[in-house]
């Protein structure tokens, strides 16, 4: 792996090397960095995963990038460090980047179950009254948003699905992020991680869940995984990572951390994850 900052503005097109750059790798709370998401690049294809509230601000400081620029975007779960943004790029998508600069419709990778939360219980309220169709109707999320839907291989022990975009492979499985009483992920609200082309792991929010890392993290190059510095309920703590074997350790990265990361010692993991550098897998 080459780690290499960011030439602005960032090419979402590569030599078909698998390229993630981080627009932030802060937590929802933190006021020094932005919220972690992230853009996935293979070839002539790339995927935002998640665009938090902060996503409007960082996507271009980070990357130099517009919200016009993005084609495709797969959101993980529904607080709002992971979908506060999508509001305004959707708004923007329809308003500004199709009509005025001959942008395709925003493609979005979510499965039926999860399109029928995030519309109904996030979105509406901000995008269904915007104006009425030609026949009439108020504005729905296909109004909006291309749908590509993950392919589900198993709900057990945890949903399971799997998406295709030219030669990347996307495989998401289900956390258990929330709330703090859920036993498991098929009891837990709605929340995904993402397997990256069968070579990195991102865990998404989740708390400490060591079947994760047996199931993904034994076959990833790399982990990219979701840390609270202190003890929490529906996040890994980094007391709890620590009990991992070092191997697993020496090939993990940690994102969603909060403000005091200058003084934590990650010296047992591969360090913390950086906003604004390419991770370069050839």
């Amino acid at each position: 792996m080459h780690i290499l900052p960011v030439e602005k503005p960032l090419r979402l097109q590569n030599n078909g090397s698998l390229e993630i750059v981080f627009i932030g790798v802060g937590s929802a709370f933190t006021k020094t960095l932005y919220n972690t998401n992230l853009i996935i690049i293979k070839g002539d294809t790339h995927v935002l995963v998640d665009f938090g509230t902060t996503g409007p601000f960082s996507l271009p400081a980070t990357t130099g990038l517009e919200l016009g620029d993005i084609e495709y975007l797969l959101p993980t779960h529904s607080h709002c460090d992971h979908i506060g943004g999508i509001e305004p790029i959707g708004l923007w998508n329809r308003y500004v980047a199709v009509p005025f600069m001959k942008k395709k419709k925003l493609t979005m990778l979510i499965t039926e179950e999860y399109q029928n939360i995030l519309w109904n219980m996030s979105l509406r309220g901000g995008m269904e009254w915007n104006e009425m169709t030609s026949e009439g109707q108020a504005l729905r999320f296909t109004d909006y948003f291309d749908v590509i839907r993950p392919k589900a291989i198993s709900m057990l022990p945890r949903p399971h699905f799997i998406v295709e975009l030219d030669n990347l492979r996307l495989e998401l499985f289900a956390t258990n992020h929330i709330p703090e009483q859920a036993l498991d992920a098929n009891s837990a609200f709605l929340s995904y991680g993402v397997m990256i082309d069968d070579r990195v792991l991102y865990s998404g929010d989740t708390k400490f869940d060591p079947t994760i890392l047996e199931q993904y993290g034994s076959r990833a190059e790399c982990i990219f995984h979701d840390t609270s510095f202190t003890p929490n309920p529906v996040h890994a703590s980094l007391p709890e990572l620590h009990t991992l074997d070092a191997a697993m350790k020496e090939k993990m990265y940690l994102v969603h951390y909060g403000d005091s990361h200058a003084n934590i010692d990650v010296s047992d993991f591969a360090g913390l994850g950086q906003q604004g550098v390419r991770y370069i897998f050839d």
